[in-house]
């Protein structure tokens, strides 16, 4: 400052010139602040902001660790500038449950650009980031907020050696911190110590540690050396010699920090005596020299000779790893330190002959990684690929822990050198047990398991006999890969000789003839074991096979047939995609988020249409490139959702998406198929009396908890006064769809849901008889338990006769007949006088007989005389007094002479 010019730092001591660095994170450096918020903007939840208090960055020596838990923690640093310049800082940001960001404000409090300020996440440990400064005030930030609403806790983000340039000139030198040195004038940083090695403040070199005691790399202090003990060795096996012999050999865990000279240190057992090497793994043979080497394609071998796959044979090609003399060419192994993340030059497992296992670390916090990277996948040539379902290859393996702490195993897979995405953890000790995972993307691929014994720093080996352990990996349908056996193929005849072929999609191969065969009708075929009609497995109730026979799916109609009728059902109206929030529910920090379900009743024709993704990736990638990002296309996905509300960000956060439904496995109105059940007493009694048609599904993923994989039913139910689409309930018992985390369940009431309308659901009214007109109308029964379907018949008009007509017509009709009536009477009755005369004078001709009078010469009446007799009858009288005019009459006195012969 005296003479106001530049002049370099001495030894021992460094500077930025135009700038300002923090490596030292004792505590937090003057200027800096740690924030901490709740991100429910309501005022009203004092009590989970006071739940956030704790939250903040905490300063870890070397770096600054970010929280882990739903609340935001706020790192900030102010600094004015003279001139443009830049910030840049290591980080460490291994999770992406946690949302990680770094932006400046200026002057005008306007933040940088929206797209950089998203962090991505490491890869290999340590990362550097550098953002341009302007001119002014600048104010930093480095914000996080964790998502993970999951029982498992996130690893916080890390940050170091903050550098700020475009300050004002630099005044003074900063002395090194102690564990660091600078050798010569002008530095603008300090070198790190080496192991075993120290330094103090300002130091120009480093000070050797004495010989009974040892220091890590960038150390201020040298440790005693503790005596060595059984914790401190660990065994592996050689290499195979020409011989083809192998001996069982121990070792000093690395770095070395015991001493042998101390009373009751052990040491270091001999090596095992020479022993006949295992043989190769499938698919590789024994070479001369002992060492083991692929078989070429086409051919096959149990791990010593190999041989060529038979005509009609092709090889199943793939890696099966079940002896362990060396670590396989494809496989690595490394330590990354639970200290300072970093990579260290040490084998993290190592092989002992049936299986591999962990070896000791640095210290008990390290992670043990072993990564085996496929180049690709390629399905045997008699398989079509199935692109709805998307099984590319399995990857199988065997393995257990033996655990006295809180160890943890990871299964992690990587697709095209992205993120390593944890698939499965296992906690504490474990049982021998197999492990498959599906592979659904054709890609380079890479499976890494990493183990730890604990959580906690402690730079002691107390746990190095917890230890993870595999006894085999069996990877199927690997590009360049090799084969243990050969399976029956399809065959082409060709001028080589048979060759293999791919059957037709659908067709299954007959393993004695070589020839396809189509599946029968509704059925689909196993695609990784397609011989034999057996691999044709039949679809399930209310369902048909697609044209390929790759899935059985619901065209969304249904059929119930009863012995009084049939019910035909058509859910098109329910064909869309729907989503369905539980209700809100609430992390111990107070952050509210909800479990987001989408579902798609049908699909469409067998093609899952419902989609979950993980946009915490997608907040820190810019518009339009958001295809890595992680997402899952399903019958019925679930993801959390922090709305917007809360997270105050662009968009709500969707993470952790899980597929729930990944086939049908059947339409039926039964509670239990294939094993799921969906229980009624979950939901409200069905009222109408029309029992629900339940759609089962079954997701392909296979966790610990869920062993046959996560399971989904849904329930639709007719109500009528639903309109479309209806709605969507889950279980009033079990808020977030599922009681046991494996089986969901959903109720979708829609009047849509209801059979097609048909004759039996109306009846007939018919109208009186109105000026000749009568009207028959059709209407539907009540309740209409029905929708869609046929449409009430159209009003039917007919010509009918009144009551008046009819009246008129039989008073007309009566008058005639009383008349034809009369007449008759009158008609018949003359007829009877006729009679009644004829019979009178038959009568008074049978009296005289009776009195044997004598017989007159002539008759007393002559011809002619019943003259009188008719003027009797023809005179005025009234009926009854002609009937007493012919009773009164007496007969004329009458002279009779009898002659002597009578």
């Amino acid at each position: 400052m005296k003479d106001q010019s530049c002049k370099p730092c001495a030894e021992g001591r460094y500077s930025l010139g135009t700038g300002i660095r923090f490596d030292e994170w004792d505590e937090l450096p003057h200027g800096f602040a740690s924030l901490s918020a709740n991100m429910e903007l309501d005022d009203s939840a004092a009590e989970s902001t006071e739940n956030c208090t704790s939250s903040k960055w905490v300063p870890r020596g070397d770096y600054i660790a970010s929280n882990t838990d739903e609340c935001t923690a706020t790192l900030m640093y102010a600094v004015n500038l003279k001139q443009s310049g830049t910030v840049n800082f290591e980080y460490y940001y291994p999770d992406s449950s946690i949302i990680f960001e770094f932006f400046v404000q200026n002057d005008q409090c306007q933040p940088s650009a929206d797209d950089s300020r998203w962090m991505k996440t490491t890869e290999k440990g340590w990362e550097f980031h550098s953002v341009e400064l302007n001119r002014g005030n600048n104010v930093l930030y480095w914000r996080t907020t964790a998502f993970s609403v999951w029982s498992k806790v996130s690893k916080p983000v890390l940050v170091r050696n903050i550098a700020i340039t475009g300050v004002a000139y630099t005044s003074e030198c900063f002395p090194c911190k102690p564990g660091t040195y600078a050798d010569k004038q002008g530095s603008s940083f300090c070198k790190l110590c080496p192991a075993n090695s120290y330094s103090n403040k300002g130091e120009t070199s480093c000070h050797q540690c004495d010989p009974d005691k040892y220091s890590e790399k960038g150390s201020s202090s040298c440790n005693v050396r503790p005596a060595c003990t059984d914790k401190d060795y660990f065994y592996t096996h050689t290499a195979c010699d020409a011989n083809g012999e192998t001996q069982l050999m121990y070792k000093w865990a690395m770095p070395k920090i015991c001493s042998e000279d101390l009373e009751g240190a052990v040491k270091l057992p001999a090596s095992g005596v020479k022993t006949r090497c295992p043989p190769c793994n499938p698919g590789f043979f024994k070479t001369s020299n002992s060492t083991c080497e692929p078989c070429p394609y086409g051919s096959y071998s149990n791990g010593s000779d190999c041989t060529r796959c038979p005509a009609g044979t092709e090889p199943a090609v793939g890696f099966e790893y079940k002896w362990w003399n060396t670590l396989p060419a494809n496989m690595e192994t490394t330590v990354l330190s639970g200290i300072n993340f970093e990579y260290k030059g040490m084998t993290g497992w190592e092989v002992a002959g049936d299986h591999i296992y962990t070896a000791a670390g640095a210290s008990d916090n390290d992670f043990m990684i072993l990564t085996l990277v496929v180049p690709g996948f390629r399905p045997p040539q008699s398989l079509m690929a199935d692109t709805e379902n998307k099984e590319v290859a399995r990857i199988t393996f065997v393995f257990e822990t033996i655990c006295s702490v809180n160890c943890e195993l990871y299964f992690m897979v990587g697709v095209n050198s992205r993120t390593n995405t944890p698939v499965e953890t296992w906690k504490g000790s474990k049982g021998k047990q197999s492990y498959t995972y599906i592979i659904e993307e054709n890609a380079t691929t890479s499976f890494t398991w990493a183990f730890q014994r604990t959580v906690f720093h402690e730079a002691s080996r107390k746990y190095t006999n917890d230890v993870a352990k595999i006894y085999s990996i069996n990877v199927t349908n690997v590009m360049d890969g090799v084969a243990s056996y050969c399976h029956p193929c399809a065959l082409e005849a060709s001028d080589v000789g048979s060759s293999c072929t791919s059957c037709p999609a659908g067709y299954y191969i007959d393993r004695d003839s070589g020839t396809c065969h189509s599946c029968p009708p509704n059925t689909i075929l196993k695609a990784h074991q397609p011989y034999g009609v057996q691999a044709c497995v039949p679809c399930g109730p209310g369902t048909k096979s697609n044209k390929i026979h790759s899935l059985c799916y619901n065209d969304c109609t249904f059929s119930r047939h009863t012995p009084a009728r049939t019910f035909d059902y058509n859910f098109s109206a329910l064909s869309n995609t729907v989503t369905l929030a539980g209700g809100p529910s609430f992390t111990s920090k107070g952050l509210k988020y909800f479990h987001h379900f989408t579902l798609s009743l049908c699909g469409n024709q067998g093609r899952k249409t419902s989609v979950c993704t993980d946009n915490v990736t997608d907040l820190r990638i810019p518009e339009g490139e958001s295809g890595f990002s992680k997402s899952i296309t399903a019958y019925v996905c679930q993801a959390v959702i922090i709305p917007t509300e809360v997270t105050g960000y662009k968009a709500g956060v969707s993470s952790q998406p899980v597929s729930l439904a990944d086939r049908l496995i059947g339409v039926t109105t039964d509670m239990t198929l294939d094993g799921i059940t969906s229980p009624a007493e979950l939901f409200h009694p069905e009222s109408l009396g029309i029992p629900d048609v339940i759609f089962f599904y079954r997701s392909n993923d296979v966790t610990q908890s869920c062993s046959s994989g996560r399971s989904t039913t849904i329930r639709v139910r007719c109500s009528p006064q639903k309109t479309v689409p209806g709605s969507l309930l889950l279980p009033g018992t079990c808020s977030d769809g599922t009681c046991d985390g494996c089986n969901f369940h959903f109720l979708w009431e829609s009047a849509a849901a209801c059979p097609l309308c048909s004759v039996a659901d109306y009846h007939a009214i018919i109208s009186s008889c109105v000026a000749g007109i009568q009207k028959t109308t059709y209407v539907w029964r009540e309740p209409k338990l029905c929708s869609g379907g046929i449409s009430l018949p159209e009003q039917r008009v007919t010509i009918c006769k009144t009551i008046d007509f009819w009246l008129k017509v039989g008073i007309s009709a009566g008058t005639c007949t009383a008349i034809l009536l009369t007449v008759l009477t009158c008609y018949f009755w003359k007829k009877n006088q006729k009679l009644e005369y004829k019979y009178s004078k038959l009568v008074m001709n049978a009296t005289l007989k009776d009195c044997d009078l004598p017989a007159a010469d002539s008759c007393a009446i002559m011809e002619g005389e019943d003259v009188e007799d008719d003027l009797i009858f023809t005179s005025k009288k009234s009926l009854f007094g002609k009937i007493k005019s012919f009773t009164s009459k007496q007969p004329a006195p009458v002279t009779i002479s009898l002659s002597e012969d009578s």
